[in-house]
């Protein structure tokens, strides 16, 4: 008898999609760093990788919160962004969190970052085989 051949599709080779939901920022650098030091694991272990950043964590894509913000133990916030962009990380930021703490879409100008509604976290929470918060 012959031996079956598996046929394996794309999408059954995927690795599983990773989301982020960040709602810590400045406020508590460790775990805002150690959010993106997991994002940053996911990526280079070859996850598809996804950050919906809510609250004060809006404020985390600030250039001057990037550069100056390290986490105790958990490393610094530029090195993890840069790392999950390399990787082809992507960030959504709540569009009502961000108004409220005067982000606009300039701030993220040359950043894989876009302003979503609550609508959008739903989405992408469904889309994604597994989901952290932070």
């Amino acid at each position: 008898m012959a031996a079956r051949q598996e046929t394996r599709t794309p999408a059954a080779e995927a690795r599983p999609g990773i989301l982020v939901h960040v709602t810590h920022g400045p406020e508590d650098p460790t775990r805002a760093a150690l959010a993106f030091l997991v994002a940053r694991t996911a990526v280079e272990e070859g996850h598809r990788v996804t950050l919906f950043l809510a609250g004060d964590a809006v404020q985390l894509l600030r250039d001057a919160t990037l550069d100056g913000l390290s986490g105790l133990g958990t490393g610094r916030l530029r090195e993890h962004y840069d790392a999950i962009v390399k990787g082809g990380g992507r960030f959504y930021l709540s569009g009502m969190s961000s108004g409220a703490r005067g982000m606009s879409a300039a701030d993220l100008k040359d950043k894989p970052a876009e302003l979503a509604p609550p609508a959008v976290l739903l989405r992408l929470s469904l889309a994604h085989d597994r989901m952290f918060t932070y």
